[in-house]
């Protein structure tokens, strides 16, 4: 079994991958709300939440209120919470921010799970009441999970790691190439005014025609244009040749080619979509635990 997954005691799937890869599998249910808690794991954890919410569920009833009926569509992409007639979606749990799951053995119509809300960091504990399916929906998100974790591994979500280092090294090279063009146009700077130094203490009048003016090496300044005849310099050596802009576009100063979006590897993502791998990789790495357990610890809790 994926060590994303845990659960107590081995159970059959209630449903095909395709049917939770391709659709969703709805279930009806009534909403007893959500609260928040310390810890996204625990069977004391989710015990007290539903406890609380049990009781908020009493002081409803006994002001005349009904608990509002959902619809759960349960697929790879997550636990939608929806209005049942207008389909209106209340709440979006994404998988891997779901990591507790679990149903009463003692009262059969009551299931729950921990899910870490996208805003605002919050775990947050649901609690429904499913009259006859309440197993069934817990096993259901458990195949769900196992089933997206699954998916992502061979989407190429193991190598998240390895892609977060390539844009590292891949930012650090554009920094350099920025770096180097800054100080080819110090370079130019320093030469053009060196230039109009040589040219303003040269004697004036003289009809000889000047060859042209040198940089500190003795050497005819860079010029982004070829010549097609080559000028020595004062010392009778020819300059180097002269790369062609375009030539030196293709390489930056380690004399590799600069890093190109478009034809970088197929696993170099934008900032936001690395940080959404990074978010999933990290929830499928904690995990969902999937427990049959006992919420209701006295009489009065069984007769909510």
């Amino acid at each position: 079994m994926n060590r994303a997954f845990s659960r107590k005691k081995d159970k059959t799937w209630m449903h095909t991958p395709e049917a939770l890869s391709k659709h969703y599998i709805p279930y009806n249910a009534k909403f007893l709300g959500s609260t928040e808690v310390e810890q996204p794991k625990g069977t004391e954890v989710v015990r007290d939440a539903v406890r609380k919410l049990k009781f908020a569920r009493h002081i409803k009833k006994s002001e005349g209120q009904k608990i509002p009926k959902v619809e759960l569509q349960i697929s790879i992409y997550g636990v939608k919470i929806l209005e049942p007639k207008t389909k209106e979606v209340q709440h979006n749990c994404q998988l891997h921010r779901i990591s507790f799951c679990a149903d009463d053995k003692t009262d059969k119509r009551i299931f729950t799970f921990i899910c870490k809300d996208s805003e605002s960091n919050k775990h947050l504990c649901y609690v429904f009441d499913s009259e006859k399916c309440a197993e069934e929906i817990t096993l259901t998100i458990g195949q769900a999970f196992d089933l997206a974790y699954r998916k992502f591994l061979e989407s190429g979500g193991k190598d998240v790691e390895k892609r977060k280092q390539i844009a590292g090294l891949q930012k650090r090279i554009q920094d350099l190439e920025t770096e180097n063009m800054e100080l080819k146009n110090k370079v130019q700077d320093l030469e053009s005014q060196l230039r109009t130094t040589q040219v303003s203490t040269s004697p004036a009048g003289t009809g000889t025609p000047k060859s042209p003016s040198t940089d500190i090496f003795d050497m005819v300044p860079f010029s982004p244009v070829s010549h097609a005849t080559s000028t020595p310099t004062r010392n009778g050596t020819q300059p180097p040749p002269v790369p062609s802009r375009a030539t030196e576009i293709k390489r930056d100063l380690f004399g590799a080619e600069p890093f190109d979006p478009f034809t970088c590897g197929a696993g170099d993502f934008p900032p936001d979509i690395q940080s959404k791998l990074e978010e999933m990789q990290e929830g499928f790495k904690m995990g969902l635990t999937l427990e049959g357990t006992v919420f209701c610890l006295d009489p009065l809790d069984s007769r909510c």
